[in-house]
């Protein structure tokens, strides 16, 4: 079994935290960040077991930016 580390990006919608891993392309949600979290390491999971991909893709930056809004 390979063990690899993966991003979690979540963002709040109305009621519930929406978790995606970017590497992957899955996403979940939950009730709270650690649930949504916690369902987005298992729909990970399953997902790789399903279809498993040695090359994953690697994130080389992460950062912010600003956007004009009207």
């Amino acid at each position: 079994m390979t063990i690899r580390t993966l991003t979690a990006v979540v963002h709040r919608e109305v009621d519930l935290y929406v978790a995606q891993c970017p590497e992957v392309g899955t996403v979940s949600q939950g009730v709270t960040i650690e649930e949504a979290i916690a369902n987005l390491k298992e729909a990970t999971e399953l997902y790789l077991e399903e279809f498993p991909s040695p090359e994953i893709s690697e994130i080389l930056l992460t950062t912010t930016f600003e956007a004009a809004c009207a």
